[in-house]
C-alpha cells in the first residue's frame, strides 16, 4: 500500500471515492472531443451533482450545464452558474420554480415534448408576464421522450412555443439506446443518427419560419463516438467524469478510466462456499444491474484492491441491504479468506455511477494531497 493509497485507511466504510487524476483526465478527454468538432460543450451535472466537479468540467471549457431535478438548477445557480438547461420534461406543477429561478437572474431553459406541455408553458408565461425559453426535445432513436424529427408533431409542439410568452431556443436529442451497444461501427452509426435525426428537426423548423439556433445533441457514447457533427452546435454528456461498468462494456473507457469506487470492509467469510462478505451492499452500490444483460455482468461491482488493482473474476455478485457478498466467477475459491482477510479494503467500481453516487451524501477526493470531503447534492 502507498502512501496515496493509505489516506484510505482513515475512512469509515462503505464510503465513496473519487480518484481525482482519472476524474481530471477523463474530464479533458471529452472536452477534447468535442472542441475538435467545433461545437460547445454543455456538461450534463447529474452523475456528480457536485460542486467542485462541475466547477472543474467548466474550468476544462464546459459553457453551461444540464441539469436532471430543479433543486440542482437551484443549487448551481446559487453557486454562481448562470446558464442551465432542464433536460426533464415540464409539467405545470414546477414551473412556479423555473419562474423563481428565472427571476432570480438563472438563464434556465426548459423543453417539451407535446402541445399540452407547450400551451401549458405559454399560458402560464403569459399570465406571469415571462418569456421562457423552450426547446423542443426529439426522439432519434425510440428510446425514451420526444417527438420525431421528421412528425407532424414537432411543428404543432414549435407553434405553440413560438409567441410573446415562449422563446423556441431549438431543437435537443439524447440517443440513450447507445448503452445497448458495444461496437465502434454500431456506436458510430448511432452517433450519426442521433446527429442527424436532431439536424432534421431544425432544418424542418426553419424551413417552416421558425427560429432553432440551438441543435443539441449527446450521451456518452455518442459524444465519444461521433465521427462528425456537421450543423450540430452543442453536445451534452455526464456519465464519462467517472465512467462505470455500463460504459466499459459498452467500450468507451477501460476500467483504468473509472473514476469512482467504493471503499468496503470485509466484515465475515463462508469459507465452504469461496465468499468474502462487505459491508457494501445494495444500499451503498444500489440495486442497479445494469451490466447484467450486456456482454460481462459484474454483479453489483467489480472488486478492486485497495490500490485500485482490479482483481480479475472477483465481483460483487450478491448483495443485501448491508451486506455484499463477494465471489470468484466460475469457481470457489479456497483460500477467499486469506486473499481478503478479514478487516481488510476493497474498493468496488459500479455499474452505474449515475445510481452509486446517489447513495452517498458526500465523496471522498483522492489526490496526492490526501483526501478532501466533496458534498453531493440529494433529492428533487
Amino acid at each position: 500500500m502507498t502512501k496515496f493509497d493509505a489516506h484510505l485507511t482513515e475512512l469509515d466504510t462503505p464510503a465513496a471515492i473519487v480518484d481525482v487524476q482519472r476524474m481530471q483526465r477523463n474530464i479533458e478527454r471529452m472536452q477534447r472531443c468535442t472542441d475538435g468538432f467545433g461545437v460547445r460543450f454543455r456538461p450534463h451535472v447529474k452523475t456528480t451533482k457536485c460542486t467542485p466537479i462541475v466547477r472543474a468540467q467548466l474550468a476544462a471549457g464546459g459553457r453551461g450545464i444540464t441539469v436532471s431535478t430543479l433543486k440542482e438548477a437551484t443549487q448551481f445557480h446559487a453557486d454562481g452558474i448562470g446558464d442551465i438547461l432542464y433536460a426533464v420534461g415540464i409539467v405545470p406543477s414546477k414551473l412556479p420554480q423555473v419562474l423563481a429561478l428565472r427571476r432570480r437572474g438563472c438563464d434556465l431553459k426548459i423543453i417539451a415534448d407535446s402541445v399540452a406541455s407547450a400551451s401549458a408553458i405559454a399560458e402560464f408565461g403569459r399570465a406571469q408576464r415571462e418569456v421562457f425559453e423552450v426547446w423542443i426535445e426529439v426522439d432519434t432513436d425510440g428510446h425514451r421522450s420526444g417527438v420525431e424529427p421528421d412528425g407532424a408533431a414537432l411543428l404543432e409542439v414549435a407553434r405553440t412555443l413560438h409567441g410573446n410568452s415562449t422563446r423556441l431556443g431549438g431543437v435537443m436529442a439524447h440517443a440513450g439506446s447507445s448503452y445497448d451497444l458495444d461496437t465502434p461501427e454500431e456506436l458510430a452509426a448511432m452517433a450519426e443518427q442521433e446527429r442527424a435525426g436532431c439536424v432534421l428537426a431544425a432544418e424542418r423548423l426553419r424551413a417552416n419560419g421558425l427560429p432553432c439556433p440551438v441543435v443539441s445533441v449527446g450521451s456518452t457514447p455518442t459524444a465519444l463516438s461521433a465521427v462528425g457533427l456537421d450543423r450540430v452546435t452543442e453536445v451534452r454528456a455526464g456519465v464519462y467524469v467517472f465512467f462505470d461498468l455500463v460504459m466499459h462494456n459498452v467500450g468507451v473507457c477501460t476500467m483504468n478510466d473509472i473514476a469512482m469506487s467504493v471503499l468496503t470492509t470485509v466484515i465475515g467469510h463462508q469459507i465452504d462456499k469461496g465468499w468474502a462478505i462487505v459491508d457494501a451492499g445494495w444500499m451503498a452500490m444500489s440495486r442497479d444491474r445494469g451490466t447484467e444483460k450486456q456482454r460481462r455482468d459484474f454483479g453489483y461491482g467489480q472488486v478492486c484492491s485497495l490500490d485500485g488493482t482490479v482483481q480479475e473474476g472477483y465481483a460483487v455478485r450478491g448483495a443485501n441491504q448491508e451486506h455484499g457478498i463477494v465471489w470468484r466467477e466460475g469457481e470457489r475459491d479456497s483460500d477467499i479468506a486469506a486473499r481478503f482477510p478479514l478487516g481488510s479494503r476493497l474498493r468496488i467500481l459500479p455499474n452505474h455511477a449515475c445510481a452509486t453516487g446517489a447513495q452517498f451524501p458526500e465523496y471522498h477526493a483522492l489526490d496526492e494531497r490526501g483526501l478532501t470531503r466533496w458534498s453531493r447534492l440529494h433529492g428533487w
